[in-house]
């Protein structure tokens, strides 16, 4: 935070309760300053207005943007860009693990340079929670939990000794260990404090304002000690689901890795002023809908809107009757309607989740009264804010519903999903559909499940399993499991199941989204109970697994008497992390795999996550379908979605009777029962203290110690990145590109997923040769999503996906490209480019880069030598990324694309335009060279869209750019 001032006499004071006084940057008194007309706001334009004003330093933070944004244009923002500078940053473990490789190699870079390498050190605090390691390997067995729990630590060791050694080598740097949450419910429960506090004036400052005719705010205390300075909680985080903090009122959204490390430094986060969009929620939500079915509406209506890019902001009686739980899964969802953020403002909800869970008295006050004084407390009504645009939503008429098979997006109401399952699965493949016949919908293959050694013996040819050989890792892993993976669950049908088209071969109650959300989870454990005491069982084919996002959620199921009943029904606790909803669903049994792979099955995961992109849950599950944790439930019973549940049978109960879904559903009134019963205060405050202590697995990782980290040459798990090789302490020229190659033509919707798998690596793959070169045998080789820390495996991984689609090379599937004619990787290609210093360009549809804040999409993108990505239009973070790694983003004008073009990649491409004196969103020309001579000129619109991100692509990315800042600044 930037040294206290009083601009334009906002330093004020406020009753912080108990007798006690706070001081804090008023936006009112800025508005009776005449500054702008500050209380027709949005509340969201507000808080960042505070940080604007509170951090104005002249230097990073002028009077200048304190004007700008406090003058906000509700149908015109100015594009102007705002200097955010946060409060707190969080983390998880596959974004903070190559995070903080790349701090430990500044630091490299400072020693090098003969200087001190503490200079680099996060000036704001960082909260890490290891919640993406955790895969479910072992599920249906009260042991799933403890030996997954055992597999995550024997296949992460390396990577945890690197977070311990961030966590003594720097001095704001915490983490949250396994075994805990997930990190956004971790922050929603725990971590969040909705307003912080620093030192207030010091006594040379006191002075000094005097003179100069100011008066500051005091405690009134003996001795003048001056008040604690207050300021609202604010953060963004390296995850896309950050947002799910909006629902408590506070702001924060997701931002790629080297985006967070620019801010952990001290650089502010800049973006361009926004549009922010008032959703006015009326009316309530009916009997029998979910905040789950709300979530899904919203999603498709704000998709619909374009909200990308936008803040989103509910307002108006509905929004202010929903409590926190269901704000959280509705703010949850934002990047699913890509908005940046779905804020819900403070209220008496946020105090009394607060309170709820089990945060002290001297804290809640202080948040109340901070937002009552800064006079943003209360959801606003209809009329008392401006926004760009209004859209209306009656909560009447949200319908059950579920999203998929591919996009979170394509919201199916229940009663349709089977006729909507059965039109896509005949839908050609081209239009995203399945490609299969009406009579093909039938098919069943008979499955034998008598074997323990068949299931944990069969495998793919680039996955083994060897005693003795702790198995690989992965995010979304074909490799199977070790020998003792438990079939115990399996064998309870006689070890005899069918499976077909539509058959349900994972049921997930996982994700944040809605584990955090009190309502859903008992409501599943209710439906169980109802389910089991009908005599109902899962089939065999079923993978089922609960991970909650808190332990609190184990605690509440167990005091209600419902884990048991979800037990029975193969929903046993199998951790705490994403796992499913990040593909870590682990392996199938083998035989079930087998079955679907070789009769070319559209299997199906149900799910209670946010994303459901193709080969992201399961590599061969190929439709996904999100839903409610009930719904989750009801579709492990039906083993099927090409069922309509609101008419057809579930099943039979114990004396051969129909069971519907409407014989199992909870009343509202039945699951606010169950939870007076179970959630406490006390219950919070006991599972969020003293992690160490719980957790002695993570007490024994052993780490290194200094201030600069030590690299092994032999590690295959972290290396030094080359981002700081030929360093300089001045930036190079901006230059014309000229003579580049494609190194891929892309269609639309190419996800972070498709440019970075984070799941299991090939031993044919360059990447696999990489490993086995170098004596790691293809069972040792764990996930990409585990090698983040190895730029050498990362880099040969880009665009790796099994299920990319390059249309340099028509009808064929992976990383492969061309290069001289030839068919190759598109890793290879790019090293034999390189030898010829032969720039090269990515061409690519619409929404480019959608998916997870992935930074080394971007990483891997600069390091195989693409020096621009020319789309129909990207993804808000994957843009910000490639300008933070130094890689052009372009973007095509409206109804041009490469396919318009005729593109091929057999022609060469200069982008003419780029000079010392470029500006945000220049025009640019893209020059076609085609094989038979013909050139062609093209207007592109250079997607550097603020003047700081002019810099950072000057300076070769964000980190050569704060590493020069902090370097002059120690001179």
């Amino acid at each position: 935070m930037s040294e206290v001032h009083d601009f334009f006499n906002t330093l004020q004071s406020f009753d912080l309760g108990g007798g006690r006084t706070g001081q804090f940057y008023s936006l009112p008194a800025l508005e009776a300053a005449g500054i702008g007309k500050i209380s027709r706001l949005p509340v969201s334009i507000r808080i960042v207005l505070e940080s604007v004003l509170r951090n104005a330093d002249g230097e990073k933070v002028t009077g200048k943007d304190v004007c700008t944004l406090a003058n906000w244009n509700a149908k015109s923002p100015a594009q102007e860009e705002i200097p955010f500078i946060v409060a707190r940053i969080v983390l998880q473990d596959f974004t903070g693990v190559p995070l903080l490789v790349d701090l430990a190699a500044m630091r490299s870079a400072v020693s090098h340079l003969h200087k001190d390498p503490k200079i680099i050190e996060p000036l704001v605090p960082v909260d890490l929670v290891v919640d993406h390691s955790l895969q479910v390997d072992f599920f249906g067995i009260a042991e799933a939990f403890k030996l997954n729990l055992e597999m995550e630590f024997k296949r992460n060791r390396e990577r945890y000794q690197l977070l311990k050694w961030g966590q003594q080598a720097f001095k704001t740097f915490k983490i949250v260990p396994p075994g805990i949450g997930i990190v956004h419910q971790v922050n929603l429960e725990y971590l969040a404090k909705g307003v912080l506090s620093g030192a207030g004036l010091r006594r040379a400052e006191v002075a000094s304002a005097t003179q100069a005719g100011v008066t500051p705010a005091e405690s009134g205390k003996a001795g003048g000690t001056p008040a604690p300075l207050y300021y609202p909680d604010t953060l963004v985080g390296t995850d896309s689901h950050t947002t799910m903090i909006n629902g408590l009122g506070i702001v924060g959204w997701g931002v790629g890795g080297i985006e967070a490390e620019a801010g952990m430094l001290g650089q502010p986060v800049y973006f361009l002023t926004p549009e922010v969009v008032g959703v006015h929620m009326t009316g309530a939500l009916r009997e029998g809908v979910t905040a789950t079915d709300l979530a899904l509406h919203v999603t498709q209506a704000l998709r619909k809107a374009k909200v990308v890019g936008k803040f989103v902001e509910f307002f108006g009686p509905g929004a202010a009757s929903l409590p926190v739980a269901d704000r959280a899964t509705i703010a949850n969802m934002a990047p699913e309607y890509g908005a940046t953020m779905g804020f819900f403002p403070v209220d008496d909800e946020s105090l009394n989740y607060m309170r709820a869970t089990g945060r002290t008295n001297e804290q809640i006050v202080a948040f109340g009264n901070y937002f009552k004084a800064q006079e943003m407390f209360g959801i606003p009504r209809d009329g008392e804010v401006d926004y760009s645009v209004e859209l209306e939503l009656n909560l009447a008429d949200v319908q059950p519903s579920v999203a998929g098979p591919k996009r979170p997006q394509d919201r199916i109401e229940l009663p349709k999903l089977k006729e909507e399952f059965v039109r896509v699965f005949q839908k050609p493949v081209a239009e995203s559909g399945y490609g299969k016949t009406a009579a093909e919908l039938g098919k069943r293959v008979l499955v034998q499940l008598g074997s323990v050694a068949a299931a944990a013996t069969t495998d793919k040819p680039y996955g083994f399993v060897k005693d003795k050989v702790e198995p690989s890792e992965s995010e979304m892993r074909d490799q199977h499991p070790t020998p003792d993976h438990v079939v115990a669950f399996i064998l309870t049908h006689d070890g005899r199941c069918e499976i077909g088209h539509g058959s349900v071969v994972i049921a997930a109650i996982t994700s944040c989204t809605n584990t955090s959300n009190p309502t859903v989870i008992l409501g599943a454990g209710l439906l169980a109970k109802k389910a089991v005491e009908r005599g109902l069982k899962v089939p065999a084919y079923v993978k089922t697994s609960l991970a909650p996002g808190s332990r609190v959620v184990t605690d509440y199921l167990a005091k209600t008497g419902l884990q048991k009943y979800l037990d029975a029904l193969g929903f046993n606790l199998v951790g705490y992390g994403c796992t499913t909803c990040i593909g870590n669903s682990g392996p199938l049994p083998a035989l079930i795999e087998e079955a679907i792979t070789k009769n070319d099955l559209v299997a199906v995961a149900v799910l209670s996550g946010n994303r459901n992109f193709e080969a992201r849950i399961h590599q061969n599950v190929k439709a996904n379908f999100l839903m409610s944790p009930l719904l989750v439930v009801a579709f492990a019973l039906a083993g099927r979605v090409d069922i309509d549940l609101t008419t057809e049978p579930i099943g039979r109960d114990k004396g051969g009777r129909d069971v519907y879904l409407r014989d199992l559903w909870p009343s509202l009134q039945e699951i606010r029962d169950a939870m007076q019963r179970a959630l406490k205060p006390e219950v919070f405050r006991a599972l969020y203290k003293d992690f160490a202590a719980q957790n002695p697995a993570w007490n024994q990782i052993s780490s290194s110690f200094g201030a600069a980290y030590y690299w092994d040459a032999n590690s295959t798990y972290i290396q030094e990145p080359p981002f700081f090789q030929h360093f300089a302490l001045q930036p190079g020229s901006i230059d014309d590109i000229k003579g580049a190659r494609a190194l891929g033509i892309f269609g639309d919707s190419v996800t972070t997923d498709h440019i970075s798998p984070a799941g299991s690596i090939k031993k044919d793959s360059p990447a696999g040769k990489y490993l086995i070169e170098r004596g790691v045998l293809p069972v040792d080789f764990n996930s990409y999503g585990a090698r983040r820390g190895n730029d050498r495996v990362m880099t040969r991984g880009t665009f790796a996906n099994v299920r990319i689609k390059n249309l340099m090379v028509p009808g064929v599937e992976g990383g492969v490209t061309k290069c001289d004619g030839a068919v190759m990787p598109i890793y290879d290609a790019a090293m034999k480019y390189q030898q010829h210093n032969i720039p090269l360009v990515v061409f690519a549809g619409a929404e480019y880069g959608t998916g997870s804040s992935r930074d080394w999409a971007a990483k891997g993108t600069r390091l195989l030598g693409v020096r621009a990505v020319i789309a129909v239009s990207f993804e808000r973070i994957h843009r910000s990324n490639l300008v933070g790694m130094g890689v052009l983003p372009c973007q095509f004008q409206e109804g041009t694309t490469a396919q318009t073009l005729g593109l091929d990649g057999t022609e060469t491409y200069d982008i003419l335009g780029l000079s010392n004196d470029l500006r945000p969103r220049w025009q640019l020309a893209l020059v076609v060279h085609r094989a038979d001579g013909r050139e062609q000129q093209v207007p592109v619109i250079a997607r550097i869209d603020t003047p700081i991100e002019v810099e950072y692509y000057r300076h070769g990315g964000i980190l050569p750019f704060v590493l020069r800042q902090l370097l002059t600044a120690s001179s």
